[in-house]
């Protein structure tokens, strides 16, 4: 789950983008004017502003540069419009937007963009160590000497038929939706057991509206009448 801003000075966008993010699980936040995102970025660390450009106060450009300069263009920002022209787009991308959505924007390109932009947030994996040898003792070198020795541990070997793209019972050889798909079909159903069918329960716990909840679910596939309680 992503913590998201969503800077529009339209209403019905705000609501859209908002309840699209929403189901997709992730924490969002709504401004209406720059005064208000600034306040937002300023109290919060998003992982990611949608950022639209036509706005009455200050437009979305001036406020990219401004976090640019100040040192708060943290995240990956993408811009939003329905009558920028190619040299705003070429701008608000040299001052350091991530990307560009043109109005009316659809839901398909809203979550790839916005899957993109959380991806370039993700760090680089570090690389793990050499595992020492059995019964041997590894130490590990950092600037001001060797850090005191740490027996490495000495596990058994992997079994030859154990599944290298399985994990706690998930198919990781799968493409990103596709696998995030299953694991929440999983997650509300064991939920919808564990609730007895109940949706104010569940919703309480998922931290789901529950009219986002039936979406989500049905969406998913879940079987609603499966786990009710007679």
């Amino acid at each position: 789950m992503a913590n998201i801003l969503v800077v529009d000075d339209e209403l019905g966008i705000r609501d859209l983008l908002s309840e699209i993010l929403n189901d997709e699980g992730h924490s969002v936040d709504v401004a209406e004017n720059a005064t208000q995102a600034r306040l937002a970025r300023n109290e919060s660390g998003y992982d990611l502003v949608l950022l639209d450009i036509w706005m009455p106060d200050t437009d979305g450009v001036s406020l990219l540069k401004e976090w640019s300069m100040t040192g708060l263009l943290t995240m990956p920002v993408i811009m939003m419009s329905g009558h920028a022209t190619i040299d705003t787009a070429v701008e608000a991308t040299r001052i350091g937007a991530f990307s560009f959505l043109e109005k009316p924007i659809t839901m398909q390109k809203l979550l790839k963009a916005v899957e993109q932009g959380l991806q370039r947030n993700v760090p680089a994996p570090v690389a793990a160590p050499a595992p020492a040898a059995p019964g041997k003792v590894a130490t590990s070198f950092t600037p001001s000497g060797y850090n005191a020795p740490v027996v490495a541990n000495v596990a058994a070997p992997a079994s030859p038929d154990a599944a290298p793209n399985a994990h706690q019972g998930f198919d990781l050889d799968r493409p990103l939706r596709e696998a995030r798909d299953g694991f929440e079909k999983a997650y509300f159903e064991f939920h919808l057991a564990r609730e007895g069918g109940s949706m104010t329960r569940v919703a309480e716990k998922t931290g789901l509206e529950r009219t986002h909840l039936y979406r989500k679910l049905r969406q998913l596939g879940v079987d609603l009448t499966r786990n009710k309680k007679n």
